[in-house]
């Protein structure tokens, strides 16, 4: 298991992560990429625990996904399972469980001010946090996706699933986007990666 996790995240992280995933029993895969979600944790039928994480993330988010798939199994364990998966007990545990790892042999430095302050309050995803969303993905491979920010507005951009939309005007944090086959409007992150059409 430690071999594998060394392609997986920072050197630092392996011993420690290591340590996590044997003292809670975990049953970790890694997936090929899904679209939806960065990873998930599940509870399985003989009482053991499986975590899903994507193999296509990079060292620094596939740590923080781990980490906050761990932190529900924490969470559940200590608090009981009737708590909201990202309420304040999950919060805490992942608070706590990622707070050893917040460092410079870990995380690099222009990295740790940004997820530090992500964690004083960390949300369900940390694509929803955008400037830390936007640090991260620095470190991915070069792609031909765009930005929302990035995109005039009234471009018209592809999503995974082949929908089209037009860019609308931004509305507090999100822009409004219209999808052009049915008219609807739906609001998107800044940071949603998608395909401009040309």
């Amino acid at each position: 298991m430690k071999t594998i996790l060394t392609r997986y995240i920072p050197e630092q992280a392996v011993d420690p992560v290591f340590e996590l995933i044997k003292s809670f029993g975990v049953h970790l895969k890694i997936v090929n990429e899904r679209v939806t979600r960065h990873g998930d944790y599940r509870k399985m039928p003989g009482g053991g625990h499986q975590i899903t994480v994507n193999a296509n993330l990079n060292k620094y988010r596939f740590l923080i996904t781990l980490i906050h798939e761990i932190a529900h199994l924490v969470a559940f364990k200590k608090f009981g399972s009737r708590i909201k998966p990202h309420g304040s007990e999950w919060k805490y545990s992942f608070q706590k469980l990622m707070l050893p790892f917040i460092r410079p042999e870990i995380f690099p430095k222009q990295l740790l001010p940004l997820i530090a302050n992500h964690f004083k309050n960390p949300k369900a995803s940390s694509d929803t946090d955008a400037r830390l969303s936007l640090a991260l993905k620095q470190f991915d491979p070069p792609s031909d996706k765009s930005y929302i920010f990035e995109l005039p507005v009234g471009s018209l951009f592809k999503l995974y699933n082949g929908k089209v939309f037009q860019k609308g005007n931004r509305v507090v944090k999100r822009y409004e986007c219209k999808e052009t086959e049915t008219g609807k409007i739906y609001l998107f992150q800044p940071n949603a990666e998608v395909e401009l059409l040309k």
